[in-house]
């Protein structure tokens, strides 16, 4: 544009290009209590179970699950220890180039929920089956999720298998993917008043600006600490205990 406007050049070719319009995304949602709740009880049939319970209890990606390891695991913790260490999950890792997460703060060790717990215990025991059927064919990288022959997992693996358990559930299975669970991860907390930096940690966002902007539609608004705050600063005596009308 500089160069055409000093009649550098007669014509600029940038002009004659036609920019595409591309395709809108689909908006993410998130599952209420109760939809979350029939999709957890349809997958304990599922080779899917653990990653759903996984992925809907810690928020993790997709991609950081398909690139967890048994070694990112601690299923037991220290009860006896002081202070207490309770099971978790090391987020180090994901499927990525290089195997880095997506940011450095999406680097991060979070506490395992009791039912993550119980369903990657079990989730293990049957991973034997498969490792002994395959054999020396079995690809012995210490995934947690693995494919029939211990591969990594890919995108369209996981979506598939994802949408059987979906449609088990009574929903529909064209209307819900594997990332929406990490978006329910929000809502549910969200909704049970957990503050938008917890949050934030825990989904491994840099700041909570982030945050705000991905999940703006998942995030219930507290609006009630100001009010409550002075409410306790300046009590309302005079109507308090008296029949006087406002």
């Amino acid at each position: 544009m500089r160069a055409q406007a000093r009649e550098k050049v007669h014509r600029n070719v940038v002009m004659l290009c036609e920019i595409p319009t591309g395709t809108g995304g689909r908006p993410s949602k998130s599952l209420s209590v109760q939809q979350a709740e029939a999709l957890l009880t349809a997958a304990e049939s599922s080779a899917m179970h653990a990653y759903i319970v996984v992925s809907l209890l810690t928020g993790a990606r997709t991609e950081e699950l398909r690139a967890l390891t048994w070694a990112n695991l601690d299923l037991d913790g220290r009860p006896n220890t002081s202070p207490l260490v309770p099971p978790s999950i090391q987020v180090w890792r994901s499927v990525r180039s290089g195997g880095d997460t997506k940011t450095p703060k999406s680097r991060r060790t979070l506490e395992l929920a009791v039912r993550c717990v119980a369903a990657l215990k079990v989730h293990k025991e049957h991973q034997d089956v498969p490792r002994r059927a395959a054999g020396l064919r079995w690809q012995n990288l210490n995934l947690v999720f693995t494919s029939e022959m211990g591969s990594q997992l890919d995108a369209a693996n996981v979506r598939r298998a994802f949408r059987k358990v979906v449609k088990a559930a009574g929903l529909d299975p064209t209307m819900w993917t594997p990332r929406e669970l990490r978006h329910s991860f929000v809502s549910l907390l969200s909704s049970k008043g957990v503050r938008i930096e917890e949050i934030s940690r825990l989904v491994g966002h840099a700041s909570t600006n982030v945050t705000e902007k991905v999940y703006r539609h998942e995030l219930r608004p507290v609006l009630t600490e100001g009010a409550t705050k002075m409410d306790e600063i300046f009590p309302d005596q005079g109507r308090e205990g008296t029949n006087e009308k406002p």
